[in-house]
């Protein structure tokens, strides 16, 4: 009976401590979004072109002023993150401004999100893709390798 009820005890203790890491791994999951202003041709030949200046804020603190053909991140723990967007058509034109909420993808943790097909309402498949950094290539000093076998000389 008192080993029965040590292993129910135990059950329970592995159940909560599997309940806990799944729901940190759900709020607690660290991204970095980018947010692009560049010119993008969708598949369907549909071609955005950029504003001309897009400010990002988040929590009210500008994270990110773009120029066209620019990119700005922000990094974000959790799986939704809500940013304010201003923009400006050209340089003397008026800033708009409205309230962005996304749904990050679990799978992914570099999301890029271009701006201006996502405000014209393009398809999620064309607005965002997957950060893929380029890996940097080391420099590697070359050894030269000969079948020569040379014996030192008696002197």
């Amino acid at each position: 009976m008192k080993k029965k009820r040590s292993f129910i005890f135990r059950l329970i203790a592995l159940a909560l401590i599997a309940a806990l890491a799944a729901w940190m791994f759900l709020i607690g999951r660290g991204h970095t979004v980018y947010f692009d202003n560049k010119s993008l041709t969708a598949p369907d030949g549909t071609a955005y072109e950029p504003w001309y200046q897009i400010e990002i804020l988040k929590d009210g603190q500008r994270v990110a002023r773009l120029k066209a053909e620019d990119r700005g991140m922000v990094e974000v723990m959790g799986q939704k993150l809500t940013v304010e967007v201003k923009l400006a058509k050209s340089k003397d034109g008026k800033m708009q401004g409205g309230t962005i909420g996304l749904e990050l993808p679990y799978n992914k943790d570099g999301v890029i999100y271009n701006l201006p097909a996502m405000l014209a309402g393009a398809q999620e498949e064309v607005y965002m893709s997957e950060f893929i950094p380029t890996p940097v290539e080391e420099e590697t000093e070359e050894v030269v390798v000969t079948d020569e076998f040379v014996l030192p000389s008696e002197e």
